[in-house]
C-alpha cells in the first residue's frame, strides 16, 4: 500500500522534473556505489573533441557531488523550481521548457570552456531560481526564518549563501547571468518596441512533447458531429431501394419525409416529395 502510494506520488511529478531529477539522483547513487567515477562525467572539451566522450555534455549536469549536505540542498532548490516552473508558467507547453533545457545548457557549456567549470549542475539549478524568480515577482520569500524579501532577489541569497559556506560564486553567477539571457529573450525582448522572439521552439519538440492542436478547419464525420449521427441523410441515401411500409405503393420511401417542403399527403403521416 506505501508503495502505490510513493509510485502515485512519483508519476504525479511533471515528466521533465521527475525525469531530471531522477537522472541526477542515480547518478549520485552510482558513484557512491563506485560503479562509476566523477572522472567519468565531468566537463573536459578536450576529451569531447578528441575522444569523442559527448556523454560528458550531459553528465556533468546531473553529478551534484557526494551525498551530503550540498548534494540535498541543491537538489531540494531543484526539483522545488523546477517543477514550479513546469507546472505553472510552462503548463501545457512541454517542448518549451525542454527548449529552455537546451538552450541554457547550451549557454552553460559554451561559457563553461572559459571559467574551467567540471560540473554544471549547480549553475542550472540557479538559472531555474533566476527564471522561477523574475515570472513571479510579487513572491514573498523566506530563507530559513531569517531573511524576508521579494522572490527576484532569491538567486542574489543564495549566492550570498554559497560565499559563506566557502564556495565559489562563479557557478552563481553563471546561472544567473544565463537565466537572465534567457529571461530577457524570452520575456523582455518580445514586449519592446522593435522587438521581437528570437527563440522559438523548434516544431520537432512540439511534434514530440505536445499534445496536437485540433485544426480549425477539420470536418468530423457525422457520427462524430455534437447530436450524433445525420439520420435523415443516412435515410434519404439508403431508402432508394426501399418501399413505404405504411401505404404499400411501388414508391421509395426517401420520398416521405416529414418536412415544410413536403407535399401530397399520403395518409399516414408522411408527405411525399414532389421536387425530385
Amino acid at each position: 500500500m506505501a508503495y502505490q502510494t510513493i509510485q502515485q506520488e512519483y508519476l504525479q511529478i511533471p515528466v521533465v522534473t521527475r525525469a531530471y531529477t531522477t537522472a541526477c539522483v542515480l547518478t549520485t547513487a552510482a558513484v557512491q556505489l563506485e560503479l562509476i567515477t566523477p572522472f567519468q562525467l565531468y566537463f573536459n572539451p578536450d576529451l569531447i573533441l578528441r575522444n569523442y566522450q559527448v556523454w560528458r555534455l550531459i553528465t556533468n549536469f546531473l553529478f551534484f557531488g557526494p551525498v551530503g549536505f550540498n548534494f540535498l540542498f541543491n537538489m531540494i532548490f531543484l526539483y522545488r523550481y523546477c517543477r514550479m516552473l513546469e507546472e505553472g508558467s510552462f503548463r501545457g507547453r512541454t517542448a518549451d521548457f525542454v527548449f529552455m533545457f537546451l538552450f541554457g545548457g547550451l549557454l552553460m557549456t559554451i561559457f563553461g570552456t572559459f571559467v574551467n567549470l567540471v560540473f554544471l549542475g549547480q549553475a542550472f539549478t540557479i538559472m531555474l531560481v533566476y527564471i522561477w524568480s523574475r515570472r513571479n515577482p510579487s513572491v514573498r520569500m523566506n530563507f530559513f526564518g531569517l531573511l524576508n524579501f521579494q522572490a527576484p532577489f532569491l538567486p542574489w541569497v543564495l549566492m550570498g549563501f554559497s560565499l559563506l559556506l566557502g564556495n565559489s560564486i562563479i557557478v552563481d553567477l553563471l546561472g544567473i547571468a544565463v537565466g537572465h539571457v534567457y529571461y530577457f529573450l524570452e520575456d523582455v525582448f518580445p514586449n519592446q518596441p522593435g522587438g521581437g522572439r528570437w527563440l522559438r521552439t523548434p516544431s520537432i519538440l512540439k511534434m514530440l512533447f505536445d499534445t496536437p492542436e485540433e485544426d480549425a478547419n477539420y470536418n468530423p464525420l457525422p457520427e462524430d458531429r455534437p447530436g450524433g449521427f445525420a439520420w435523415e441523410q443516412e435515410l434519404h441515401s439508403l431508402s432508394k431501394r426501399e418501399t413505404c411500409s405504411l401505404c404499400a405503393q411501388k414508391s421509395y420511401a426517401s420520398k416521405y419525409l416529414q418536412g415544410p417542403q413536403w407535399s401530397s399527403d399520403c395518409g399516414h403521416g408522411f408527405k411525399k416529395r414532389t421536387d425530385f
